[in-house]
Parts: structure tokens; sequence; C-alpha cells
């Protein structure tokens, strides 16, 4: 049976809380390293333990941290020409989505996922990660729009912003704070959803907020890696988690 994810229910339990921290800290030090995931782990990991419905709107708060942290750190590394479509078609996207994880079983979507994640990891493998052809903008709308649903209702948006931004080449950190950008805007905006479709409430917030420590000393020792690691290392770990993530949504 899975518990309710309550702050009670985790002071209660010391062990499951450093499991859940752990999850946290770990994913945060990925998402500072190579510049999204921590919302996809932390929603597969915590909500073998906890609901999803309740994991997803906690990883929000995170995520939202992780975007600000990250974002401001970043911002001058920006690409704001390629946020002109992500961030519209991000936004119609989470709007579907949101409505999607309020009334439906979210977890009974993710087959296609997983094959969409992994159909895309074996063409940038065919094609060799920092060889792949440049799309055109023009992909952002509909790539957007597939993020944002993604992001409802698994907790990150990051496997199609991703496959875009990467097929634009951008270099690391601006890879990294241009999707900061995006999550940013995708956050605010399903906190707003969330609260309005009784999904986020103020027990959630309470454990965002025991949790958030483990995100921050992750973040800050994420991006000491990110800051060493060449660039030929940093796209083949993007797609290496994306290997893993899309393996549990298929499996």
């Amino acid at each position: 049976m899975v518990d309710h994810l309550t702050l009670a229910h985790l002071i209660a339990k010391p062990r499951l809380f450093a499991f859940m921290a752990a999850v946290v800290f770990a994913a945060f030090y990925v998402r500072a390293t190579i510049g999204f995931g921590s919302g996809l782990i932390s929603v597969a990991l915590l909500s073998l333990s906890f609901p999803v419905k309740e994991v997803v709107p906690v990883v929000l708060l995170l995520d939202l941290l992780g975007s600000v942290l990250l974002g401001a750190y970043d911002f001058h590394e920006m690409q704001w020409r390629e946020l002109s479509w992500l961030i519209p078609g991000s936004i119609v996207g989470l709007a579907i989505g949101a409505v999607v994880l309020a009334h439906t079983d979210a977890q009974s979507l993710t087959r296609f996922l997983g094959i969409f994640i992994l159909a895309y990891v074996a063409y940038a493998l065919v094609a060799k990660p920092e060889r792949m052809p440049q799309v055109s903008r023009a992909w952002a709308l509909p790539l957007g729009v597939f993020g944002g649903i993604i992001g409802s209702l698994y907790g990150g948006g990051g496997p199609p912003l991703v496959a875009y931004l990467q097929m634009r080449h951008l270099e690391k950190r601006a890879f990294r704070a241009t999707f900061q950008a995006i999550a940013l805007a995708d956050n605010i905006l399903r906190a707003g959803l969330y609260v309005g479709l009784g999904l986020l409430n103020a027990g959630l917030a309470l454990v965002f907020v025991v949790l958030a420590p483990a995100a921050a000393l992750g973040l800050y020792l994420g991006n000491h890696l990110h800051m060493r690691i060449n660039e030929r290392t940093f796209l083949r770990a993007t797609l290496g988690l994306l290997v893993v993530v899309g393996l549990k949504y298929l499996i």
C-alpha cells in the first residue's frame, strides 16, 4: 500500500525521509551537471513510495527552486531567440498536461514517452551527438508543447526540450541556461494550475521546505562538475540520462 506524502509521516519514518533526501540530492546534482533531469529522476523514484499526484507537486516546487538558482547563475548565457517559441509552446502543453494529470492515471501513459526517448537517443548515437543536423526554430513550438505536457504529467519536460536544444548545437552552459528559462516559466505556471486544481496544498509545501536543503546542496556540488566537464562528455551524459529515463518509463 502506498503511503500519503505528509511531513508527519516523514518525521515518523526517518529512514524514509533519508531516502527521499538522498533521491533529491542526486536528482539536483544531475540537474546542475547537465541542465535537466531532476524532475524525471525524483518523480520516478519517489513515486515508488508515494502517490504520483502527491510527488509531482512537491518536485515542482523543488524544480522551481532549481530553476531560480541555476537561472540566476547562468542568466547571461541564456539564448533568448531560442525561447521565443519554446516558452509559448511549453505553456500550452503544461495546461493540457495539468488537466490530464487531474483527471486520469498519468502512469498509464508512460510507455509512449519511453519509446520517444529511446528513439531519439538511438538517432543521436547513430548521427553522433556532436554531428547531428541543426534543426530550424520551427521545431521549437511543437517540441515545446510536447515538453509542457510531459512536464505536467511526470514532473519534468526534459526529453523533447533536450532534443531541440541539442540539435540547435548550443554550448553546454548556454544549453543549461536556456533550459532553466523554459523550466522557470513552466514551473511558475504549473504551480498556479496545480493550486487551482487542488493538486498543491500547504501540507505538500511543508514537505518541499524540508527537502529544499538537499536540492540546494546537489545544485552546488553539481555545478562544480558542470564547469569541469568538456562538451563531448556533456553531450554523452545527457544521452546517458535519457536512456535511463526512457527505459524506466518503457518498463
